[in-house]
Parts: C-alpha cells; structure tokens; sequence
C-alpha cells in the first residue's frame, strides 16, 4: 500500500489496482502482542489507512478478498479469484509484496485446537478473545468476532510459547501481564539470539524475575492431547498447558514468483536489484517476500521488518511513477520489549557471520549509567559493540536497559555509525546531545567506543 499511495500521489493519472486476499490492509503487525495484552483496545487502533479511504480518498482500485492465482510475465497479466469468479488484469509495471508466512516447525500437534500463531489480525483477534475470556472483570475490551475458546471449559490454565524470538519473547510479557503461567520454548541456548550474549543473558533473567519458566536447549516435539492441546513435549519434559503460541519466525511467500518464473535469491526470498527490480522486466518485489542489500556486507540478506518494506514499497511508488528510485540497504536494525526491558541491534554482531563477510570480528561490552550519577531514578545501560580488528570498522551494536532508560533511542547513532562505515575512533568523537536528566556526560555509546578503541590499539 506504500508502493500503490506513492504511485497515486506522484501520477494521479496512473490506474493503480491492489489485489489483497484478505479483508486487512495498511495495518501495524507489530502492535498485535500489545493488542493482545491489552494495552490496545480496539483492532481498528493498529489500520493506518481503511480500504474505503484508499478507495474513495486516493483514488486505488483496491480489490480485497481477491487471491492472485497467477503472474504471467510475458503477456504481462495478473490472474486473481474472489467469490464472484476469475478476473485477469493487464500491467505495465506489478509489484509483488506478498510478505512472510509462519513458519511450520516439524512439531506434531500444531493442528490441534488450542494452538495459535500470530501472523494476521484474525490470529490478533482469536488470542485476544483467549485472553478476555480467563478475564473476569470487563478491564479489557472484549474482541470483534471469533469463537477461539469455546472448546474450552476456561482459559486461564497454564499457557506455552514456542519460540524465543520478537514474538516469543513480546507474546511471554503479554500472556503473562494478564495472569497466565507462561512456560517459553527456545531450542537454542539463548533466547533472541539476534542480539548480543549480554542482552540475551539479561532479558532472560528479567523474564524469570517475571516467573516466565524458559526452556533452552529443549526442542519441542509435540503439542499432545486428544481433540485440543494439553501438553508440550520436549526432548527433556512434558509440560502441561491449556494453549499454545507458535513464534518459530517466518519464510517469504515465494510460491507465486517461482511460478512466474522470478528468480530467488540465496537467501531464499526473491531477488531484486538496488531498484527493487527482479529478473522480469517491470516486475518489482518488496517487503517481506524479498530480499535487500546488507550495508555492512554489501551482500544480499533476508530481514523482514516493518521500515524496510515501507521504504522499499515507497521507492518502487516513485519508479513506477518516472522517478527511478532505490530503496536503500539494511543493518537489520531492531527493538523489543520484555517487561520492564528494552534493548536494541544493528549491524553485524555474530563473530562467525563477520568472518564470513571478510572481517576481523573484535567486541566489548560495557555497562554505563544512563542518567547523570547525581540525577534521581537511572539506571543501566549495557552497550556491545563489534568492529573489525584491522580497520576498526564498526561492525554492529547492540544495546540494552530499563524500559525509558534509552536502549534503543542511543541505538539510532550506532544505526549511522554502522551505516557510514564509521571507526571506532570516529564514534568516539560524535557530538552527543548531554543533560542530567538524559545521560552522563560521556553516553554510554561513546564509552564503549573509547574502550573499544583501547582495545584495538595494541593490534594497530
């Protein structure tokens, strides 16, 4: 929908047709863990743009409950099926932003009543309506339509989630905060392993201080029970629960490129070149079905998060209209929530992935106070950084404190750092913003910096 407004606002004259499969458009995904917990009260908060506004106000010829059953690049027709039958519409240009599936680990029992994901706002709507029903006050607003727990004699026993990623991890908090036993899954041994030792270390003993049971290194096998779930079956325990959560990530819908003949890339999802433009002439792929340029490696890479598929979308609008435009690389730069924690990533900071893109990997952690010694309140700020030994390239950071103790807005100047190819030396001297209330007089961010700096000097 970013791609299809851009087109509109830059060429009003150009016909531009979305077919959608589904009844949801322009809506925040990431704001269903808070949706489901409460802190949201209505669905409709997270639609950005309804399909009436983009109808009647931008003037898009939206066709939602419309399933595109094929892509023909030769004859340059897009094939869709809705209630009413088949219609096929001829292009000029066609964007393919068909997203991300769930993933389907090979777990037995994930067709069992009482097991969730959290991939649509119809996934949103059935958990919330599992949590307002264990409710017995009228706290949280009752969902909009679905009958999720009506197998269910109650639906306040003891819940899994299986997954300790973004979703795992927000989904524990938001189960959790409304009174649920949480039992988290992680067959690795750490949970968020996209982000540094440091931050996965601390955000998991938050989550136990929170009496979130977590699970490493225990693979999930099955989710048992007769007609709905009852049980987690690990490789090392069987636990009982009354619903499951499954977060095991996601892969790029590719089924319909493949078919058309648009080639993929290593990663998997679709390849494009900086403007977004596959093998097929004038067939563009954004978002969560594509992969983009990695600015640290200058490789191909596959992050689906919400900023890339806007801008990537957006850039595609203003090619299509006569503006070539690109849609810009990624540092797979991110942020998540658990409780009273936030922490942030960028860049590269896995040794061995560093090593594999030609680098030295080198890294230090360091623990700073976020606010000046003398201000009330504070706290801690954990800062990781990882540069390359020999040219002392910021590679990546990762950053971690209390909820309001600025984890993640500090990470948007290592964003730059890793962005701009900056030394260590170099980010050392950013002119950081200082005042009491915000920071010590040396951020936390420069501090590493200049410890990591000492670090590097002897190799030098």
């Amino acid at each position: 929908m970013s791609a299809a407004s851009k087109a509109k606002r830059d060429d009003p004259d150009l016909d531009v047709v979305v077919f959608e499969r589904g009844e949801w458009v322009s809506y925040g995904a990431c704001g269903l863990p808070y949706y489901v917990k409460g802190e949201i009260q209505s669905l409709q908060d997270l639609v950005s743009v309804t399909p009436e506004e983009f109808r009647e106000e931008r003037d898009i010829d939206l066709r939602t409950g419309h399933d595109v059953i094929d892509v023909d690049p030769d004859d340059r027709t897009v094939t869709a099926r809705s209630d009413d039958g088949e219609v096929t519409v001829a292009y000029d240009h066609l964007l393919l932003a068909t997203g991300a599936a769930a993933v389907e680990p090979p777990i037995e029992g994930l067709d069992r009543e009482g097991v969730f994901t959290l991939g649509s706002m119809s996934d949103g709507n059935d958990l919330r309506e599992y949590v307002a029903r264990s409710r017995s006050d009228d706290d949280l607003h009752q969902p909009d339509r679905g009958p999720a727990c009506q197998f269910l004699d109650t639906c306040s026993g003891p819940v899994g989630v299986v997954g300790g990623g973004y979703i795992g991890v927000e989904m524990a908090e938001a189960l959790a905060a409304n009174g649920f036993e949480v039992h988290l899954f992680q067959r690795g041994d750490r949970i968020l392993k996209q982000f540094s030792e440091a931050t996965s270390e601390r955000i998991l003993d938050h989550l136990r201080d929170q009496d979130v049971a977590v699970y490493l290194e225990d693979e999930v096998e099955a989710l048992v029970g007769d007609d709905r779930v009852e049980a987690i079956e690990t490789t090392d325990d069987r636990v009982p629960i009354d619903m499951a959560l499954v977060g095991t990530g996601v892969r790029p819908r590719t089924e319909l490129a493949e078919d058309a003949g648009i080639e993929l890339g290593e990663t998997g999802a679709i390849a494009t070149d900086a403007y977004r433009e596959t093998n097929k002439p004038d067939v563009y792929a954004a978002g969560d079905c594509a992969e983009a340029e990695h600015v640290v490696t200058g490789e191909a890479a596959y992050v689906p998060l919400a900023l890339t598929a806007n801008r990537h979308g957006r850039a595609v609008g203003q090619t299509v209209a006569g503006t070539p435009s690109k849609g810009g690389g990624i540092a797979g730069t991110a942020a998540v929530k658990a409780f009273e924690v936030e922490a942030a990533r960028t860049g590269i900071l896995d040794h061995e992935e560093g090593r594999a893109a030609g680098f030295d990997p080198i890294t230090e952690t360091i623990d700073a106070k976020s606010r000046a010694g003398y201000y009330p309140d504070g706290g801690t700020v954990t800062v990781t950084l990882t540069a390359d030994r020999d040219s002392g390239r910021i590679l990546g950071g990762c950053l971690v404190s209390e909820y309001g103790e600025g984890a993640v807005h500090r990470s948007h100047a290592l964003v730059g750092a890793v962005t701009e190819g900056v030394t260590v030396d170099e980010l050392s001297d950013y002119d950081l913003a200082y005042a009491p209330p915000f920071n010590t007089t040396w951020d936390p961010v420069l501090t590493a910096a200049k410890v990591l700096g000492g670090k590097l000097e002897p190799d030098r």
